[in-house]
């Protein structure tokens, strides 16, 4: 007759280790969070160089070879100064020297190639517009960003969000993409006071939640009581919840800090604070522990402490005989 031990050892047919699986799932998580924030840092910077970086840089190297145009038909007064090229067109050698010695594709033999080609390589390189662009960049948003929070700035905004509301489908993606802006970019002064638990979202089932401070007066009169306005994470992102609002007495202070509490939440309830954890449950853990060592790793184990402990025993001889009289 089958031991009935060997029957609860048994494991479910459904129920395979899949260590390579596991392993590949937990690399995934491991590897995608960067290379997501790489792939989006990148799509940003395309988006931003393709309709803004490179119409700057079409119309300043337009400006540019407008300006230092000079270009003849016929051989000028100074010709040691100019070099003819073979459309007939006469350019000045400092233009040709330095298109002809530096490395590139094809170039279109007139006076409009090479100076195209002057003014990307003598003014225009990639290494110093790069950070110029930057820098004007960030300049032009700190400066629209302090014009659009003084008084005409903000009036001026938000009749600009009040013709884009009116129009029909542009207000919906409109609106889809400003929630996810401000989200990202607004600065959110909430703080924490402290930690409570909640009975919510019924009685006999505890909710965590972060006091933010006291809710409204009308509220506060209707309840006859202090009441307090708590937000209520999710899991497993406690970025993302709800508010409410709910009497002083019906809450509990919990001795936990807000980081402690974010790793309960974000853990599921895995990671419980050390000192909110039942001695019993760290008291089985350890037991547990020391059951599931081989005999093996508990003689080496007693081997290493009985070594320890002969150290010490003739470490506290030797502290005897020198203290005792010769």
């Amino acid at each position: 007759m089958p031991d009935s031990s060997e029957k609860h050892d048994k494991k479910p047919k459904g129920t395979k280790q899949r260590p390579f699986r596991r392993a590949v799932l937990r690399g995934l998580g491991v590897a995608l969070p960067p290379l997501l924030t790489i792939v989006l840092f990148l799509w940003a910077w395309n988006l931003i160089q393709a309709y803004v970086l490179e119409p700057v840089e079409e119309v300043a190297h337009w400006a540019i070879v407008n300006t230092i145009w000079d270009v003849h038909s016929e051989e000028p007064a100074g010709a040691g100064d100019y070099q003819q090229l073979e459309s007939k067109e006469w350019i000045p050698r400092h233009v040709y020297d330095q298109v002809r010695k530096s490395p590139g594709k094809s170039l279109q033999q007139t006076a409009q190639g090479y100076f195209d080609r002057y003014v990307w390589i003598r003014w225009l390189p990639r290494w110093g517009t790069i950070p110029l662009f930057l820098s004007l960049f960030l300049l032009i948003l700190s400066m629209l960003g302090r014009f659009l929070a003084a008084g005409m700035g903000r009036l001026m905004w938000a009749t600009f969000e009040n013709l884009i509301q009116r129009v029909p489908i542009i207000r919906n993606v409109y609106s889809a993409v400003k929630q996810v802006t401000d989200f990202v970019f607004t600065e959110r002064d909430i703080e924490f006071n402290r930690v409570v638990a909640v009975e919510y979202p019924r009685k006999g089932v505890w909710s965590i939640g972060f006091v933010t401070g006291e809710s409204m007066l009308d509220i506060r009169s209707s309840a006859n009581e202090p009441v307090l306005s708590v937000l209520m994470p999710t899991s497993p992102m406690p970025a993302t919840g709800f508010t409410i609002t709910v009497r002083k007495s019906e809450t509990i202070d919990l001795d936990i800090t807000v980081d402690q509490a974010i790793q309960f939440v974000v853990s599921c309830g895995v990671v419980v604070p050390l000192q909110q954890q039942h001695k019993e449950d760290v008291t089985g853990r350890v037991t547990a522990a020391i059951a599931s060592r081989t005999p093996s790793e508990q003689r080496s184990l007693d081997l290493s402490s009985a070594a320890s402990s002969g150290e010490d025993d003739d470490q506290d001889a030797g502290d005897r005989a020198m203290r005792e009289p010769a």
